[in-house]
């Protein structure tokens, strides 16, 4: 899409600010992102449970998710993708910021961390327009403040509106007035704290009724021209596997339901009854085969799988609630809605020690997959992912293009019509959703530190039960996934498995022939694909990034495309069609003379001799600057025009390659200074900025 005509098209307010809605952006879609909290793959029936009911096997007790069976089959369902950690602040932070964790800023379990001030989904999203709320678990808000002082409260990260479970561990209790098993917590309307008025009110009860209450006003409000965006972060099935106070009220949407009454002690209308204390009539009664021995009488689930069960159907039943909200309000149509996991089933279960514990393999939680949360074997890092959009998604489509939850923001921001900022490491998946366009490949890069084991089951490959985690990694390229367990330098190699073929990962290809390249490739690609971060020390921070294997003759300079219109940041060009292009020894910023828009420049620095390097990035304008697809100096938000940043990295001998995109001013003459200097403190970059003749 050519970058006049997006200014055209949908962005004309930018102009103004954003502060008035152009015709062209009514036309942009509602988007309702739905994440679940440590729920797995094979949770869903459309992913694993509908095939174990169908096996007719006993000994396999099954879930049922309609709602969400129905949504996939109206929509589209992921098979391959990947959380982009197996635990969830680092994992919910991506899917936020769009970074994978090769550049993210909360990584491992960095719980309650701040979340950077930089762009969000939500703060994209504004600013294209949108209205934005986010309701239910938070969790990078900062630790130490309270209240306003939050440094990383929604509201200072992009959301118009707040409500829900500030604090990581509050999300561990689903009763917020009573604490039942885990202390009483504190639930937040933007900056007041509400708690006393929430008797009775089950936290996935109370985020569905206040997403419904969120939709309802918007829709009848004076922002209803306004298309919106909605972060349901529910905190269930994870943690306290505690259950409603009563069944899901009947009907569903604007008649039936869960509503929202917004009477001190009687918030919701189901926060009345018994607490802790409604199952599925379902699973109350359910018994299986415990002894693999159909001759013997089966015996009832145990109480902690009817409770994880019923956990798994009120999400469910939920979904069919706000689905059938929109088609109430004639707004299914123009309205995108995405359902996923924050990352693999937990073992975790938080009820008093007269309970069985909660093992994932009862319902084979994790699919047809080896691992659970915490582990980069598949079952931790598969996401049950669904997406409906009537009209743009054809019904029952099944996507198996690999992806990341860091995905979604270049989605959303497609779905928009609206350029990604450059920082963001995923791809728009819109064309694979909605069979427009030609889809990008991206990257699934996982990094991650935990110190226990992944668990001794029966079920699980031998070679990984109650194996130590410590550091890991995990890469995909093509139906291949690297994995690395307890890595202690960057020599160790990959464990390399064909991830369609053999999504169990049984059979190591390592040291099959004509594997040794792709080991070797594995191993240079996930020292090019991030940068160091000394909260989360890795054992390879410092060996030096390798160099990129380039193919015909190195030519002086660097190639450049000029993009012309009025961005809001230094942006994205996927999707873009570049208004002229060419190729300069020099960067200036004048390559197409002194019109408004943003040049990207595109080559290899030549390092002559393996060394720590510093790149420093001054300009008139905003910029930013990869190194392969590392981040190495954002000088886009926040930045002062004139200011010097930099960045050292120690990097090995050959060719590397950059890429600089650079936002021309808006007033006053471009200016662009770009160096490399080595060591000695010498400038290599003036003759060492090449380009391959292709």
């Amino acid at each position: 899409m050519n970058a006049k005509y997006w200014l055209r098209a949908s962005v004309v307010l930018l102009a103004v600010g954003f502060n008035a809605l152009s015709v062209k952006a009514q036309q942009k879609p509602n988007i309702i992102f739905i994440l679940t909290d440590d729920l797995g793959y094979g949770d869903i029936g459309v992913f694993f449970q509908n095939q174990r009911k169908a096996s007719g096997d006993h000994s396999q007790p099954y879930e049922l998710t309609p709602n969400l069976d129905k949504m996939a089959l109206s929509g589209a369902r992921f098979t391959q993708q990947y959380a982009n950690a197996p635990v969830c602040a680092p994992s919910r932070a991506s899917l936020i910021t769009g970074l994978n964790q090769g550049n993210a800023s909360v990584r491992d379990n960095q719980f309650d961390k701040m979340l950077e001030n930089n762009y969000t989904v939500a703060s994209m999203l504004k600013t294209a327009g949108y209205s934005t709320t986010a309701i239910g678990k938070w969790g990078l808000q900062g630790v130490k403040e309270e209240g306003p002082d939050w440094p990383a409260h929604p509201l200072k990260r992009g959301f118009d509106k707040y409500y829900g479970y500030m604090r990581h561990s509050d999300g561990h209790e689903h009763y917020p007035l009573e604490g039942l098993y885990r202390g009483k917590k504190q639930v937040w309307d933007n900056y007041k704290e509400v708690s006393a008025g929430l008797s009775k009110c089950y936290t996935a009860d109370l985020w569905t009724a206040a997403a419904k209450k969120w939709i309802i006003d918007h829709k009848n409000g004076k922002e209803a021209a306004k298309p919106f965006f909605m972060y349901l972060a529910y905190d269930t099935p994870h943690a306290v596997i505690e259950l409603p106070t009563q069944a899901y009220p009947v009907g569903g949407g604007l008649k039936g339901g869960l509503r929202w009454l917004g009477d001190a002690g009687h918030m919701i209308n189901t926060a009345s009854g018994t607490i802790d204390s409604y199952m599925y009539p379902e699973y109350a009664n359910a018994t299986y085969d415990d002894d693999h021995n159909p001759a013997t009488p089966e015996v009832p689930w145990p109480d902690t799988y009817k409770r994880y069960a019923t956990a798994v159907r009120r999400i469910d039943d939920a979904v069919g609630d706000i689905r059938q909200l929109l088609s109430d309000l004639n707004i299914a149509d123009n309205t995108l809605v995405i359902f996923t996991s924050d990352n693999g089933p937990s073992i975790e279960s938080y009820l008093p020690a007269d309970f069985v514990p909660n093992h994932p393999t009862f319902f084979g939680s994790y699919g047809p997959f080896d691992g659970i949360k915490r582990d980069c074997w598949e079952g931790g890092l598969r996401m049950p992912t669904i997406a409906a959009w009537p009209k743009h998604i054809k019904a029952g489509e099944v996507v198996n293009t690999p992806s990341m939850l860091s995905d979604w923001m270049p989605t959303l921001a497609d779905a928009a019509h609206i350029p990604a900022p450059a920082r963001t490491d995923g791809v728009s998946l819109l064309p694979c959703l909605t069979g427009t366009g030609k889809q990008k490949q991206g990257l699934v890069y996982v990094e991650y530190f935990e110190g226990g084991k992944t668990p001794d089951f029966k079920e699980f490959e031998p070679g990984r039960r109650g194996r130590k985690r410590n550091q890991m990694q995990a890469i995909r390229m093509g139906d291949l996934v690297g994995v690395r367990y307890a890595i202690k330098t960057a020599d160790d190699d990959f464990e390399i498995y064909n991830a369609v073929n053999d999504p169990k990962e049984i059979s190591n290809l390592a040291s099959k022939p004509g594997y040794a390249k792709i080991q070797e490739a594995m191993k240079a690609k996930v020292l090019q694909v991030r940068h160091a971060d000394a909260e989360a020390p890795r054992p390879y921070d410092t060996v030096p990034v390798p160099a990129d294997k380039v193919e015909g003759r190195l030519l002086p300079g660097l190639f450049w495309e000029y993009y012309a219109g009025k961005f809001p940041w230094v942006a994205k060009t996927d999707g873009l069609t570049a208004n002229s292009t060419g190729t300069s020894k020099n960067i200036t910023g004048n390559e197409a003379g002194h019109k408004p828009g943003m040049v990207c420049y595109h080559g290899f620095i030549k390092i002559p001799a393996d060394g720590h390097y510093t790149f420093s990035l001054q300009v008139s304008g905003k910029a930013y600057l990869r190194l392969h697809e590392a981040t190495l100096i954002d000088a886009d938000f926040g930045y002062q025009p004139g200011t010097v940043l930099t960045q050292t990295v120690n990097l090995k001998e050959g060719a590397h390659a950059i890429a600089l995109y650079y936002l021309l001013p808006e007033s006053g003459m471009p200016k662009v200074t770009l160096k490399c200097t080595d060591q000695n403190r010498i400038d290599i970059s003036g003759k060492n900025l090449v380009f391959f003749s292709h």
